[in-house]
């Protein structure tokens, strides 16, 4: 039985099947469950989670304000990726340009440096996605 996370995003998307060859067969992940008569999946990818619902136009609670593109603007969803040169590699295959190419960035965490190499991507509908590989700590103050 699929665990959920306790946080779980949940993206509305203009089309669902572009959206699922984008995520699905470009990033990796993996369909969970489906209700096709809804336009709904849940997805996974390496222990993150998210839902894609296409959108159908009419008023929703869901729906805060006019969706336009790019949809997600101030925010981007950080996903941990255990090899980021081999996505890297998926996106080039597929013809999908990087919003960032692989950066290596440290980000202090109270008295520790935290590594990760990061790349931006947007999905077909504009979100920002950071997909992160962790490269190791090393301590704020060296010597």
């Amino acid at each position: 039985m699929l665990q959920m996370n306790k946080l779980v995003p949940e993206l509305l998307v203009t089309d669902l099947q572009r959206s699922l060859t984008f995520y699905r067969d470009t990033l990796g992940f993996q369909v969970e469950y489906e209700r096709p008569e809804q336009l709904f999946a849940f997805l996974s990818f390496h222990g993150s989670q998210l839902m894609l619902e296409q959108d159908d136009e009419e008023d929703s609670a869901w729906r805060v304000g006019p969706l336009q593109a790019p949809f997600g603007r101030g925010m981007n969803l950080s996903i941990e990726c255990p090899d980021i040169h081999r996505l890297a590699a998926a996106l080039a295959q597929a013809g999908i340009a990087l919003r960032r190419e692989i950066q290596e960035c440290w980000y202090r965490q109270d008295e520790r440096l935290r590594g990760q190499l990061n790349l931006l991507v947007q999905d077909p509908d504009g979100y920002l996605l950071r997909f992160n590989q962790n490269i190791g700590a090393r301590s704020l103050v060296e010597g």
